[in-house]
């Protein structure tokens, strides 16, 4: 639509490199404006395209008070929580355009709501996605297409691959897209921000049951290849256990409870997670406060028998030792 308003005829090849798609897709946005009543033109011959009906102007954007509100927070938390793009300032220049068209008495009021704002958060460090990848991927999961993708990985090799696209996930401040990844027969789970192009290819695929996206993008991040593979049991709920191991972290697996098990010896779950470094999960398992068994690795007792002297060392030392 902005492309449209600056004026003059866009051909396809020109909106298609613009917005990073094909000129279906091209097709498929113009008839979606159509259908909100939006007067583009489509101009035939060899200089032909597309443009707005002369004359045609945006409606006045009308907001309530509470939408406002609304609309100028998200701008402003989006960048805090990894919701945003590669574009740093658009969320700035959104929100000022939205507040010169505001009414004064509602735009004093918002204001003064944003200037006695403060976060106890800085702005994260998050990889935002470019916004054409993003708006091309999003396109191909809702139409079921195979996309065409430059992707770069952790340890830095790039390349290019087909994605069979489920879903868009966004996750702790990050962006991924989980999809089958037809050369290999497997799924994928992909960050977005390591994706530096994107391009829908013909035909289509039918997505498979099973998890929804969220929870693959969960269960690949819990099962990622790491230096150390743990197994625990612990005596919990699943509840009281995802307070300090979420699914994104750790797999949980009730096991079954033996026919003459009493009250106290009942309750046990198998804990499976991977993890580059052991020094973080001595204290999580000593923050649930419920019996546990360290099936692997070994490296892991001694890990938590040190904290455990450690707490003990700390608990007999007296106000006036110190």
């Amino acid at each position: 639509m902005e492309l449209l308003q600056s004026g003059g005829i866009r051909t396809m090849a020109e909106l298609a490199h613009r917005l990073g798609v094909d000129g279906r897709t091209v097709r498929r946005y113009v008839g979606h404006l159509i259908d909100l009543d939006v007067p583009v033109e489509s101009v035939r011959g060899r200089h032909g395209g597309y443009r707005l009906a002369p004359g045609y102007r945006m409606p006045p954007l009308m907001l309530s008070d509470d939408e406002a509100l609304a609309v100028l927070l998200g701008l402003i938390a989006g960048p805090r929580t990894g919701l945003a793009t590669t574009s740093d300032t658009a969320s700035e220049t959104a929100a000022a355009k939205i507040r010169r068209v505001l009414p004064e008495r509602l735009a004093r009021r918002l204001g003064s709501v944003l200037e006695a704002l403060a976060f106890t958060a800085p702005p994260g460090e998050f990889g935002a996605p470019q916004t054409g990848v993003l708006l091309a991927v999003a396109d191909a999961v809702r139409h079921h297409q195979p996309l065409s993708i430059r992707y770069t990985t952790a340890d830095g090799r790039r390349g290019e691959r087909t994605l069979h696209p489920y879903g868009l996930v966004a996750h702790s401040g990050r962006w991924y897209v989980t999809g089958a990844d037809p050369a290999i027969g497997e799924d994928r789970t992909l960050r977005l921000d390591r994706i530096t192009d994107a391009r829908t290819l013909p035909g289509s695929f039918e997505p498979p049951a099973g998890p929804d996206p969220a929870q693959r993008v969960l269960s690949a991040l819990a099962t990622a290849p790491y230096r150390y593979e743990v197994t625990l049991r612990i005596q919990a709920t699943v509840e009281h256990l995802r307070t300090r191991l979420p699914a994104s972290i750790a797999i949980v697996e009730e096991l079954p409870s033996p026919a003459d098990a009493d009250v106290h010896n009942a309750g046990w779950l198998r804990v499976e997670l991977r993890a580059e470094r052991l020094d973080w999960l001595p204290p999580v398992l000593a923050s649930l406060d419920r019996p546990f068994v360290i099936e692997r690795p070994d490296e892991l007792r001694g890990l938590v028998t040190a904290l455990a002297d450690r707490l003990v060392t700390s608990a007999r030392r007296s106000p006036s030792s110190t």
